[in-house]
C-alpha cells in the first residue's frame, strides 16, 4: 500500500491549531498540529506531537509520491493534480524556540516577491568592467550602467581598474561549482590569490539555504568548509545572492564601491 498523507481534526478543545497532519517519512511518521488545511494564502505554523491523537476525525487521505527530509526541510509531493507540492521548513524562532512552517510555492513567492533591480549608477559612476576571457556565458551588465571589455585575468571573473591598476575582482560561482571546488581543495588556492587583490569577493548564484539541500555531498560538511574558508581568508567574502540577476547586481555595486574608494585613496595604499 502506498504511503499516504493524512489530514484530520485536532480533538484538543480550544486549540489554536485545529487540524493535525501526518507525514509518512521513511524513518517514521511525523505528526503535526497545524492552523489550516493547506498553505493557500500564507505560511502555516506547525507544532510537532508524538503520535496521531485519539479521537482525531480523518478529513482527507492522499497517496504520496514523495516525502523526503532534506536538511532543514521536508519536501512533500502528493499524488493529485492540485495542491500537491509543499514544504515543511524547520527553523529557530525568537527566544531560541524551534519552529516549523508549512509553505507551498504560492505562499513562498508571496514572501519573496518579484524584485525590480535598480538602474541608478554605481558609487563609482559608469563602470568599465573587465571580463575574463575564460568566463563561459558571462554577465553583460545590460541592466546596469556599465560597459564590458574582455581580457585575460590572473584570477577572478570580473574586475575594475583605476589608472591601470586592478582595484577589485569578483569570482562568480554556482553552488554546484562552489561545492566541487571546496571538496577538491582548489577554492582555497583561488581565495589565496584573490586575497592578494585590494578588494575581492566570491559571489554565488544561489541561496545559502540551498547548501542544506545538497544531495550528493554532506550539507554539514560543505557548510563547515565554507566557514573554514572564510576564517582562513577573511578579506574575501563569500556572498550568496539567490539568483543570477541579483548576483550580477551585487557585483556591479561591489565593483562600483571599490572604484569610488580607489578615487579617494591612491591604489597603492588601498591594500594597506
Amino acid at each position: 500500500m502506498p504511503a499516504r498523507f493524512r489530514l484530520g481534526t485536532n480533538p484538543e478543545p480550544g486549540s489554536t491549531l485545529p487540524f493535525v497532519i501526518e507525514l509518512p517519512l521513511p524513518n517514521g511518521p511525523l505528526v503535526l498540529k497545524v492552523k489550516d488545511q493547506w498553505p493557500r494564502t500564507a505560511k502555516i505554523y506547525c507544532h510537532p506531537i508524538d503520535a496521531w491523537p485519539d479521537g482525531a476525525e480523518v478529513l482527507e487521505e492522499v497517496p504520496v509520491r514523495s516525502c523526503v527530509r532534506r536538511g532543514v526541510a521536508v519536501d512533500l509531493v502528493l499524488d493529485r493534480a492540485r495542491e500537491n507540492r509543499s514544504q515543511f521548513v524547520f527553523t529557530t524562532l525568537r527566544g531560541g524556540r524551534d519552529g516549523i512552517f508549512w509553505q507551498s510555492a504560492r505562499t513562498n513567492r508571496k514572501t519573496r516577491p518579484g524584485l525590480r533591480v535598480p538602474t541608478r549608477r554605481s558609487a563609482g559612476g559608469v563602470l568599465e568592467i573587465v571580463v575574463d576571457t575564460r568566463e563561459r556565458y558571462p554577465w553583460r551588465f545590460s541592466d546596469q550602467q556599465a560597459t564590458t571589455v574582455e581580457r585575460a585575468l590572473r584570477v577572478g571573473d570580473y574586475a575594475v581598474e583605476t589608472d591601470g591598476v586592478v582595484v577589485a575582482i569578483v569570482e562568480r560561482k554556482t553552488l554546484a561549482d562552489l561545492t566541487t571546488r571546496l571538496v577538491d581543495g582548489s577554492l582555497l588556492m583561488t581565495l589565496g590569490e584573490l586575497a592578494s587583490v585590494p578588494r575581492a569577493a566570491v559571489v554565488v548564484e544561489d541561496r545559502w539555504a540551498d547548501v542544506f539541500r545538497l544531495q550528493h555531498v554532506s550539507p554539514s560538511m560543505v557548510a563547515e568548509m565554507i566557514a573554514g574558508a572564510q576564517v582562513r581568508y577573511p578579506t574575501v567574502p563569500i556572498v550568496f545572492c539567490e539568483t543570477r540577476a541579483l548576483a550580477q547586481e551585487w557585483t556591479y555595486r561591489f565593483l562600483g564601491a571599490a572604484v569610488a574608494f580607489a578615487q579617494e585613496v591612491p591604489p597603492r595604499f588601498i591594500g594597506e
